[in-house]
């Protein structure tokens, strides 16, 4: 009993003596994170009145977001009672430590700001960067997030990103799409190339300026090859893409343009 009695008295002490600080500092952390979140909004808001970019908006966001919780959990770290010029102390010193252990995301970090600043891409932009496809979603401080064609998000490092080759198919807002339609020997060539430019220029979502191609690419083993390439918007890339290749070959098929295929001939034994 005198020993559950000492026990009881030293949690009232402890509780006496550390329970407003850390009721204080949860007081803290709940209005802070309010006070957070509505300085955000009114952040928002004002970049959509200004018309900043909206890659430029979701980085800035994001970076002050992460500057103003890190303060917020500073000041309730402070609050418990630990000293704000001890934890600086510690942070400086082991500053060095988490620079070396952080290198990836400083060099992403990094990476971001080149990014927001040379713009090479913007979201909505169709790119192609460290072998993915992708139309872009997101620009944060560390990641570059782009939607795949098959529709997977891809998360890339932004340090990456940043010192590698990207391919901005929508800065121009326009694409070529090429592919190959090949017609027999013994096929007129110049009505293939006719019949082939007819059925580029009805497509709507073939772009008249620059104006779509046919031309004589290859005179392949079995087949007259024609190189058929239409520019289209890039949104617009894939129903030209598979549009094109259907329709060549109705309309081949129309005009009675034979196109080439392996013929298999059965020999039959005589017994």
């Amino acid at each position: 009993m005198e020993q559950a009695e000492v026990w009881m008295n030293k949690g009232i002490d402890f509780a006496v003596e550390y329970g407003p600080k850390v009721l204080g500092a949860i007081l803290i952390y709940l209005i802070g994170s309010w006070v957070i979140k509505k300085i955000m909004g009114v952040l928002r808001k004002g970049m959509a009145r200004k018309s900043y970019d909206e890659s430029l908006q979701q980085f800035l966001l994001s970076l002050v977001k992460w500057t103003m919780t890190i303060f917020l959990i500073i000041m309730v770290i402070s609050k418990l009672g630990v000293e704000t010029t001890s934890f600086a102390a510690i942070i400086a010193a082991a500053g060095l430590a988490i620079g070396l252990a952080l290198q990836g995301s400083l060099s992403n970090f990094a990476g971001g700001v080149l990014l927001i600043i040379f713009k090479p891409y913007r979201i909505g932009d169709l790119i192609e960067a460290q072998g993915l496809l992708g139309v872009v979603k997101e620009i944060e401080i560390f990641t570059t997030k782009i939607i795949t064609p098959d529709n997977k998000l891809a998360i890339i490092p932004n340090g990456a990103m940043a010192n590698g080759n990207i391919i901005n198919y929508t800065a121009e807002g326009k694409m070529r799409v090429d592919t190959t339609i090949g017609v027999g020997y013994g096929e007129d060539i110049k009505t293939a190339k006719e019949v082939l430019l007819n059925v580029l220029t009805s497509d709507p979502k073939v772009l008249k300026d620059p104006a779509p191609s046919v031309n004589v690419s290859e005179l392949a083993d079995s087949s007259v090859n024609f190189a058929v390439r239409p520019f289209c918007k890039p949104e617009d890339y894939w129903d030209v893409y598979f549009g094109t290749l259907e329709n060549c070959k109705l309309a081949l098929d129309k005009a009675g343009i034979e196109i080439p295929y392996p013929h298999q001939v059965e020999i039959q034994r005589k017994g």
